[in-house]
């Protein structure tokens, strides 16, 4: 099968989108038909200049750039056209084709057209403007960081999209909550799969070092991350005298702002902005962590840092923000979205019960090995291609 991959980022930048789109295509091309031969031809296109890559490494074709009449000669000549994060110009392109169209989603650019659901300035969760038909919120959510032409724009290209979506074979989304928000026809949930690590080392690792000190956030530092949400819980926790850590790692606009509040609270001796870490120094800080704090306040379809954490046997305490919720399950601890008071409840439950750190880590790590193995991923994936040829002939 000629598979044709779209992605409109991918390596060498770094992020949750290049990560998964990377995985299930190397997956994709180590899998092997009847014959013994690659089931699958990939190709695979982005606008992400290669720099320093070496696109000789990959086990597909790489065509970086092309212009929109090379898009569409390898649109045609393909069997099937995958589309990551609903880029617009090959969902039209292939509309036009007829090509059997598979389009993952890794955002919500169906329904917003901002794309993270966040009304701003305000910062709190939408509550649906768009499917509602409200336009005049969303144009004024997309105005607080923008131009008014540009506001326009993305509200006229979610309605292109929500146009084209519906007249596509299958719309993969990696959590059932991602595809209730979107409402889309032809829904498939597959999870991201994420490498996982010998579950013996992990068992050893949790039973060995699973401590109450150490509090672990990790990732960007803007606001629709909650990082702000945690930093006023661990305020909290501190004026109840309970030992902990904060290590933040990450780095983003917010960080001045974030440490002077950390100063103005009296606990910045506690918190430890560490910025961007190596992979040994992040594997150290890892290690000794007791509990990985997920605050994200909006804009998650998945939520990699959660499943990640999972794998490696560490408890977890995320905002309730719907993926969230699917992908920890039981397995951990929620609380309000911004709600820094139910937060510091949360931690201080874990705090004072370190058995019960060690016991939720351990069910993380086993939910993560159900159900989100990169080979489960890349099989499912591989089942739709199949299912859409099938049907184009």
């Amino acid at each position: 099968m000629k598979l044709l991959f779209y992605s409109p980022v991918f390596a060498p930048r770094i992020g949750g989108i290049e990560t998964i789109v990377y995985t299930i295509s190397t997956g994709l091309a180590e899998l092997k038909g009847a014959d013994g031969k690659p089931e699958f031809e990939i190709t695979f296109v982005t606008q992400t200049p290669a720099g320093e890559f070496d696109d000789a490494t990959l086990p597909f074709r790489m065509v970086r750039n092309p212009s929109v009449g090379e898009l569409r000669k390898l649109i045609g000549s393909a069997d099937v056209l995958h589309i990551a994060q609903s880029a617009l110009v090959p969902l039209f392109l292939g509309y036009l084709s007829g090509k059997p169209t598979v389009v993952e989603h890794h955002g919500f650019q169906h329904i917003c057209p901002a794309g993270h659901l966040l009304q701003e300035p305000a910062e709190k969760p939408c509550p649906g403007h768009f499917l509602a038909g409200r336009y005049g919120e969303c144009l004024r959510c997309c105005r607080t960081n923008s131009n008014w032409r540009t506001a326009f724009k993305k509200l006229i290209t979610t309605w292109a999209r929500r146009f084209l979506a519906p007249r596509i074979f299958a719309n993969i989304m990696p959590t059932e909550n991602l595809g209730t928000l979107v409402q889309l026809p032809n829904a498939v949930t597959i999870h991201h799969g994420i490498p996982l690590p010998d579950k013996r080392d992990v068992q050893s690792r949790s039973r060995s070092t699973c401590s109450p000190i150490r509090l672990l956030y990790q990732g960007r530092l803007v606001s629709t991350k909650g990082i702000g949400t945690l930093i006023e819980a661990a305020a909290l926790l501190h004026k109840q005298k309970l030992r902990f850590e904060l290590v933040v790692i990450g780095d983003g606009p917010e960080r001045k702002a974030l440490e002077m509040r950390t100063r103005q609270l009296g606990i910045g001796e506690f918190v430890q902005f560490a910025g961007y870490v190596s992979d040994a120094e992040m594997a150290a800080i890892v290690g000794e962590a007791g509990i990985v704090i997920v605050p994200s306040l909006a804009g998650e379809v998945f939520g990699l840092v959660v499943a990640e954490n999972m794998a490696r046997g560490i408890a977890l305490v995320t905002s309730d923000v719907g993926a969230f919720v699917e992908v920890l399950g039981s397995a951990g601890k929620t609380f309000a979205v911004g709600d820094s008071r139910e937060l510091a409840d949360r931690l201080k439950e874990l705090l004072e019960n370190p058995q019960l750190i060690c016991e939720l880590g351990r069910q993380a790590q086993e939910r993560a090995f159900e159900c989100f193995g990169i080979s489960k991923m890349v099989s499912e994936h591989a089942a739709v291609y199949r299912r859409a040829l099938a049907a184009e002939r």
